[in-house]
C-alpha cells in the first residue's frame, strides 16, 4: 500500500540521514524568493537555490524533496508579511477590506506570487491569515461553507487586481485602454444603448490611484452582497 503523502510543513525540518544540518528551510525559502523576485519563478530551481546558498543541490534535499515544496514554502512565506496585528472592528466588510488591501500589496512586491503553477497548500502562515478572516466574517450570518467561498472570492479579487496593477505598471501602453476607446467610437445608441450608456457614466483613463479606488469599491460591493447583516 502506498504511503500518503503529507506536506511539507508536516515532515521534520530534515531527514534524519546525511550530514548535520547547515542550512534550514526558511533559509532555503527566503533564497528562493530572492532569486523570484529577481528573475520571476523561471529563476528558481534546486541548482540555483544552492549556488546563492553555496552549497550543493543534493545537500538542499534533505529539507525539500520537490520544486512544488519549495513554491509552497515559498507563498506561506509571502502570506506571512501580511499585518494581522491590528484588532478587528466588528464590521466584516471594512475589516475584510483591510486584509485585502493588504494582501494586493504583497502580491506586488512579490509578482511571481500570480504565477504560481497551482494554488499552493495552506502552510502556517497562510492558516493564520485564513484565521483571521474568518474571525473578521464571525459577525456574518454565514454558514461555515459560505464562508470560506467568500474568502476565496475575495483572494480571487486580489489577484485579480493585482495582476491588472503590474501589467499597467509594465506596459506604457495599456491594452484595456485601446479597448475601452474602440468601444467608445464603436458603439452606436442605435445599435448599442446599453453599453453607450456605460460608457457615458466611465471616468476614463484611470490613474494607479484610481485603481486602488476601484479595488475598495468593488470589493466593498462584492463583500456587500454575499454578507447580509442583519
Amino acid at each position: 500500500m502506498a504511503e500518503e503523502p503529507t506536506a511539507v510543513w508536516s515532515r521534520p525540518e530534515r531527514g534524519e540521514r546525511g550530514p548535520a544540518p547547515g542550512r534550514s528551510r526558511s533559509q532555503i525559502t527566503a533564497a528562493a524568493i530572492e532569486l523570484a523576485d529577481e528573475g520571476g519563478l523561471a529563476a528558481v530551481s534546486m541548482r540555483q537555490v544552492a549556488k546563492r546558498l553555496g552549497t550543493g543541490p543534493a545537500s538542499l534535499y534533505r529539507y525539500v524533496t520537490t520544486r512544488d515544496e519549495l513554491l509552497a514554502l515559498m507563498a506561506d512565506a509571502t502570506a506571512g508579511e501580511i499585518d494581522l496585528g491590528d484588532p478587528l472592528s466588528g464590521d466584516p466588510v471594512e475589516d475584510l477590506l483591510t486584509l485585502a488591501k493588504r494582501a494586493k500589496q504583497v502580491h506586488l512586491r512579490h509578482p511571481w506570487l500570480l504565477d504560481l503553477p497551482t494554488e499552493p497548500t495552506v502552510g502556517p502562515r497562510g492558516m493564520d491569515y485564513l484565521e483571521q478572516a474568518l474571525r473578521a466574517l464571525a459577525p456574518a450570518p454565514l454558514s461555515p461553507p459560505a464562508r470560506l467561498e467568500t474568502i476565496g472570492l475575495l483572494n480571487g479579487l486580489v489577484t485579480l487586481f493585482a495582476r491588472t496593477e503590474l501589467r499597467r505598471r509594465s506596459s506604457p501602453a495599456d491594452p484595456q485602454l485601446a479597448h475601452t476607446s474602440y468601444l467608445a467610437t464603436a458603439a452606436t445608441e442605435e445599435h448599442h444603448p446599453f453599453i453607450t450608456a456605460a460608457l457615458a457614466g466611465s471616468p476614463g483613463a484611470e490613474t494607479e490611484q484610481d485603481t486602488h479606488t476601484l479595488f475598495e469599491r468593488m470589493v466593498r460591493r462584492v463583500l456587500a452582497g454575499l454578507i447580509e447583516i442583519p
